[in-house]
């Protein structure tokens, strides 16, 4: 099964729905995994509650939410693990959800979803990540060197163009809704990394992708570990992701069961 790790409440709708549908089209098993094994929805600003003048522009587009409405009907997305009552030896492929309002850090500050990530690098699975999702991998450790998963490895994440950004045309009404740390995501994964240069901050104006035109969008891919900036990137990432799980985790039987 390929796991979709959720924090409690708060990702981007768009950052799950996209990668979830193109891999249930794929016939692939996906399950999800959160803190307490409740249902966790996304961030209701970006599914319904919007941001005056500028929802046109920070809004998920409806051909994503119409995604994520699928998704929430999904048998397996409403019947969730907890993060402890994963089987780490039934995962085959793992995916880490991004966005960034404040339920976000219950994922993220979460050492048991840090180890399940540590245990997907080490076993060599499929792994995805995409904008604040990054910060995960980014935190959790090699157990043989106690160095992040991703030291020696090339990444992007939320730049902090993009982050500062948001946050500084939302800051006046929102205040700190779009800095869910201090630190940048980032700044805080750059340190994570061997070399600076390993963060590939893509071109400097990002453009949306679409379904008919993923390769707007911009991805990373290192061994067995994709990821991704922003929600406008997540197309190219769905079509990356499952490419590297049909390269990495051939199916020996049906998974549907």
């Amino acid at each position: 099964m390929i796991l979709f790790l959720l924090p409690e409440c708060d990702y981007d709708p768009t950052e799950v729905a996209i990668p979830w549908a193109a891999l249930a089209s794929a016939g692939r098993e996906v399950r999800f995994a959160t803190p307490h094994g409740r249902i966790a929805l996304a961030d209701e600003r970006l599914t319904d509650t919007g941001f005056s003048w500028l929802s046109p522009w920070l809004m998920t587009r409806s051909q994503d939410l119409a995604a994520y409405r699928r998704l929430t009907d999904d048998p397996w997305f409403r019947s969730p693990f907890s993060y402890e009552e994963v089987d780490g030896s039934a995962v085959t492929g793992l995916f880490i959800a991004g966005g960034h309002a404040p339920g976000m850090r219950t994922m993220l500050d979460s050492v048991t979803a840090q180890g399940l990530v540590a245990d997907a690098f080490a076993r060599e699975l499929p792994v995805g990540a995409v904008c604040h999702g990054v910060l995960l991998a980014a935190r959790a450790k090699d157990p043989g060197t106690g160095r992040s998963v991703l030291y020696g490895r090339r990444t992007t994440a939320l730049t902090s163009l993009l982050e500062l950004t948001a946050w500084n045309l939302t800051r006046l009404k929102l205040g700190r809704y779009y800095r869910t740390y201090p630190t940048t995501v980032q700044q805080e994964v750059t340190a994570a990394l061997a070399d600076p240069r390993h963060f590939e901050a893509g071109p400097v104006l990002p453009v949306r992708d679409t379904a008919a035109r993923p390769l707007r969008g911009f991805t990373v891919r290192d061994g067995n570990y994709v990821s991704a900036r922003w929600p406008g990137d997540c197309h190219r990432l769905a079509a990356d992701y499952l490419a590297l799980v049909e390269e990495r985790a051939p199916r020996s039987a049906p998974e549907n069961t």
